[in-house]
């Protein structure tokens, strides 16, 4: 008698993330392109980019709010809420440093100073002007053309990061968003110890003028250590030699010094000038970008940032294109002269070298959290072996270890779980109006 053909086993069941996979996967790069392509039409076609731009606003947060329920990795994105906002905190921290700081060196050397100093010279701009004379005007007007911006970055990456729900990524999304901001955070806050420690003219001289109410001569500090040594070849040399402040000050106007309770001792800082606001938040609102040369370029940090995600995160063909819009945008900031040559390539070194440092670090506190939820199998093989030798002590201290590591195994209830995917969503998306709303650009 012929025996029975064993049954073959079947296939898994697709859950919801393995339907929704293959869509992601193509779904992210469309996505993207379909944001940057419909905020280009501001451009060409303001009234259609008003009644597109809504409509895929509120596709994606359908999509988003649809997917979350059938998210598998909440627990893991629960257990990197903590870092995710103290990155938060700290960008934020390191953001307001470098908004006080902008406007200091703004506004330290007087207006005088923005009207008769020279831009530096740039060789990177005297290619770009030989290769406009050159290259047919279709190319010159793609190069100048505003295809990407700094808020579009900002937005490919929240779109990665909120990849994890339809798994392109891997998950958590908070921690390659911890990880973002953190990088963010660090690397803004060395661009601000940078462009404190020189002060570069601005490759746009009229800026200042344009854009802050500041007196002509130079602050007090400028006064003492900078105006009298800057252009006479002998008391450059003499203060070098002494190694001290010797000249004789000029008679200048008395500083205006409002009365800002608390903050009043940023009034020797920022510097401000009557009509410009009745607080030090207005000035920083409006010290933007700043009217000098901020060595390195923040835009350029943020694409770059925003690429190396991409790349480490998803990588594929879209990747090479975030590359290329990335060298796009450099080469704009250098034609459009908001920053010279030598910010955009250090900003390129610096995002790149940055984020593979904390992607070590990153990596790292991976590593120690896995070592310690695998403490747990070790510690019950060591469990058995002590009940077999009736070791009372061992038995205890044991069991107080396992109690540990279960507790750091132990999942969220669904109800927490919903209630938490639910404020982050939320949070989020006004997060993100916020910024875009009351900041100039994101």
């Amino acid at each position: 008698m012929a025996k029975p053909k064993p049954k073959r086993p079947a296939p898994p069941r697709r859950g919801a993330g393995g339907l929704w996979r293959p869509v992601a996967l193509g779904g992210l790069p469309l996505a993207a392109a379909a944001y940057v392509g419909v905020d280009y039409l501001r451009h060409l076609s303001p009234v259609w980019h008003g009644r597109l731009r809504p409509a895929l606003w509120a596709a994606l947060a359908l999509a988003t709010a649809a997917r979350a329920p059938f998210y598998r990795r909440w627990d893991a994105e629960v257990r990197a809420a903590p870092r995710f906002f103290a990155a938060i905190a700290f960008m934020l921290a390191a953001l307001l440093c470098e908004a006080i700081s902008v406007r200091f060196v703004s506004t330290v050397l007087g207006l005088q100073w923005h009207r008769s100093t020279a831009p530096l010279p740039d060789t990177g701009q005297w290619m770009l002007l030989a290769l406009s004379g050159k290259l047919p005007q279709t190319v010159v007007d793609l190069l100048k053309a505003r295809i990407i911006t700094l808020h579009h970055y900002l937005m490919l990456f929240i779109m990665l990061a909120f990849s994890a729900l339809f798994d392109c990524i891997k998950g958590p999304g908070l921690g390659i968003g911890s990880r973002y901001m953190f990088t963010m955070a660090v690397g803004r806050l060395l661009r601000t110890i940078t462009f404190l420690a020189t002060i570069l003219p601005s490759a746009r001289p009229w800026c200042a003028e344009a854009r802050y109410q500041i007196p002509d001569h130079p602050h007090p500090w400028a006064q003492k250590y900078y105006a009298p040594y800057a252009s006479d070849p002998n008391m450059i040399w003499r203060v070098m030699k002494e190694d001290t402040p010797y000249a004789t000050l000029q008679d200048y106007p008395d500083e205006y010094k409002p009365d800002w309770g608390l903050m009043s001792f940023l009034v020797d800082i920022l510097r401000p000038s009557t009509g410009e606001g009745p607080s030090w938040y207005h000035l920083l609102r409006k010290s933007s970008g700043g009217c000098n040369d901020l060595i390195y370029s923040g835009h350029m940090f943020v694409a770059v940032l925003t690429a190396m995600a991409w790349v480490e995160a998803y990588g594929g063909w879209s990747s090479v294109v975030i590359w290329f819009l990335v060298i796009h945008s450099a080469q704009r900031e250098v034609r459009e002269r908001h920053h010279y040559s030598v910010d955009c390539i250090v900003a390129i070194y610096i995002g790149i070298l940055l984020w593979r440092m904390t992607g070590f670090l990153w990596s790292a506190m991976e590593t120690n959290r896995s070592r310690r939820l695998s403490k747990l199998d070790e510690v019950q093989k060591r469990l058995f072996r002590a009940a077999k030798d009736s070791d009372v002590f061992e038995i205890r201290s044991l069991l107080n270890e396992v109690e540990l590591a279960v507790q750091e195994k132990k999942g969220f209830s669904q109800r927490f779980i919903f209630s938490f995917a639910a404020a982050v969503i939320v949070f989020t998306v006004l997060f993100v109006l916020l910024a875009f709303t009351l900041t100039n650009d994101g």
